[in-house]
Order: structure tokens, then C-alpha cells, then sequence
């Protein structure tokens, strides 16, 4: 049998290639999105952006949605795109872009243990080992201080808790998904379910913030919108669509290898912008990491 790639492998790491560069490079566009927006004016407007970008998909599907698929779908928009994208533009106020690039590399590990405690999934051994690994890791990048030495747990950098409750909010979210969407396309899901917040999301953009005020006002508002707009279009709006493909055309398996591969990216820009890890963080990347990869390696299974 030939050893040779075929065209749809070839494809499949393309994309995989693409999804890692795509979300991996959402933490620097974070970054300079809040040179000039506050952290609700950054999230909101993410939104917005990827929303509106695929209302092509989501408006005509509307009127065919039952009343109980719209309660579900109003809460995966909650839970998978609204409240995540406040959480991480409020996260790196405090968190440089590579450290919250690795800590959501903890999703995989906490949609393992929400579907464990509110979904009745089961845990296995190698899913608890991950988590336990994980934690340490955190533990050991939210304590690291100046001269590479660790603080007491009173040191913590309480803003890395933000990131973990996005890890969280997508641990529900696609457990919900998993459980309680049969119907519906997941492209489906995501489109609708961003039309679900975006009345919300533009309401509190134009009436409470001074997003409008700092586009005709403030220096640089433009290009820093142009960066927060690409967030939402391409690391929310098509990077689930491809990440949808990925699933579709491989596996969700090894569509779930991009988590290993985000961190890097992360960590690559975080340094080309002039940001500084210390050997400690070096130590909590790798734990992290090696959590994630332990708490989602499938058993293989021997043959005769």
C-alpha cells in the first residue's frame, strides 16, 4: 500500500495549518485592538464584525428554527462567542498576548470535565492526569514573577481567571451543541447563534460606550478597528467555518490537534512584539500543553 499523502490529507493540514495561524494570531490582534478601545467597546465590536459577516447564512435559516432551538441557540451565542470575547479582551488589560494564547489551549481539558459534571459524560483517568497537569501549569504562569522565582498563591494574577472562565463558557458551549443539536448544521449554529447577540452586542456598543466617539476622535481609532474587525470575521466568523470543515473532512480528533499548535503561534508573535518569558513561563507552557495533550490522547487500540 502507498506510503504517499493523498490530496485530502494534503488538504486537511492545510487547514489545520491555516486555523492554527488564524487563531493563534487572534491574541495580538487583541492586543492592539485595545491600544484604542476598552475591553467592552473590543468585545462588542467582534462580535458585530462576524455577525454581520455571515448574516448571508444566518437570515434566511431564521424562520425555520423552532421556539426551543432558539432558547438553545440564544445560549450557545451567549456562551461560545458573547461573554468569551469580553472575558479575553478583559484578561489582557492584565496578561500578555502569548500567556492567554496558552491558557486557552485549557478548552479541550474543560469541555472534558463540564460534560463530566453537567452533561454525564464520563471522566476517564487520562482526562483527570491532563487536568491535574494543566492546573499545575497554570498555577506555575500565574505565580511567575520578575527574576524568574515563583510567588505565593496571594501572587497570582487574578486576570488569568478570566481566560479560564472563556475556557469554561466553551466547555458549556459545545457540550450543548454535542447534547442538545441534532438538526442543525454547525455551521448552522454558528451563524445563527451570532445573529442571536447581536442586537445586544450593538446596542451596547452605540449606547454605551464611546466607540463612536473615538472613531471621529481619536488617532489611530481606524486602524485599530480594522484589527478587532478581522478578529471577529476571521478568527471567529471563518475560523469556525473552516474548523466545521476540518471536523467534517478528517476528524474531530485531529481537527482537536490545532489546540497544540495555537500556543505557538501565540507565543511567536507575543515575542516578535517584544514580550518577555521568563524561564518559569517556559515551565507553565510545557506543563500546560502536556496537560492538554495527555487529557485528550485516545486509547489506541491493539490489533492482532
Amino acid at each position: 500500500m502507498s506510503n504517499q499523502p493523498t490530496e485530502s490529507s494534503v488538504r486537511n493540514w492545510i487547514y489545520l495549518i491555516i486555523l492554527a495561524l488564524v487563531w493563534g494570531s487572534s491574541f495580538i490582534l487583541i492586543k492592539r485592538g485595545l491600544e484604542i478601545f476598552s475591553p467592552g467597546e473590543l468585545g462588542a465590536f467582534r462580535i458585530v464584525a462576524a455577525a454581520t459577516f455571515l448574516l448571508p447564512l444566518s437570515l434566511p435559516r431564521v424562520r425555520f428554527l423552532k421556539s426551543v432551538q432558539v432558547q438553545n441557540l440564544i445560549i450557545v451565542g451567549l456562551v461560545g462567542s458573547f461573554i468569551p470575547a469580553f472575558l479575553f479582551a478583559k484578561a489582557q488589560t492584565q496578561l500578555s498576548s502569548s500567556l492567554t494564547g496558552v491558557l486557552n489551549a485549557l478548552t479541550p481539558l474543560f469541555v472534558v470535565l463540564v460534560g463530566a459534571l453537567f452533561f454525564s459524560s464520563k471522566i476517564t483517568r487520562r482526562n483527570a492526569l491532563g487536568l491535574l497537569i494543566a492546573f499545575l501549569g497554570v498555577l506555575i504562569l500565574v505565580t511567575v514573577r520578575e527574576g524568574g522565582s515563583f510567588g505565593a498563591l496571594s501572587d497570582i494574577n487574578a486576570y488569568a481567571f478570566f481566560v479560564i472562565l472563556a475556557c469554561t463558557c466553551y466547555g458549556f458551549n459545545l457540550n450543548i451543541i454535542k447534547f442538545r443539536f441534532v438538526e442543525l448544521k454547525p455551521i448552522e449554529i454558528t451563524a445563527i447563534s451570532l445573529l442571536m447577540v447581536l442586537p445586544v452586542a450593538l446596542i451596547y456598543l452605540m449606547a454605551g460606550t464611546q466607540f463612536s466617539y473615538k472613531l471621529v476622535s481619536v488617532p489611530g481609532a481606524w486602524q485599530a478597528l480594522g484589527y478587532v474587525a478581522l478578529l471577529g470575521i476571521l478568527g471567529t466568523a471563518l475560523a469556525l467555518i473552516l474548523f466545521n470543515m476540518l471536523v467534517k473532512t478528517a476528524s474531530p480528533v485531529f481537527a482537536s490537534s490545532v489546540t497544540y499548535l495555537i500556543p505557538i503561534v501565540a507565543i511567536l508573535w507575543g515575542v516578535w512584539d517584544g514580550e518577555v518569558l521568563l524561564w518559569g513561563h517556559y515551565v507553565g507552557i510545557a506543563a500546560v500543553i502536556l496537560g492538554v495533550w495527555i487529557g485528550n490522547r485516545k486509547k489506541r487500540i491493539k490489533r492482532a
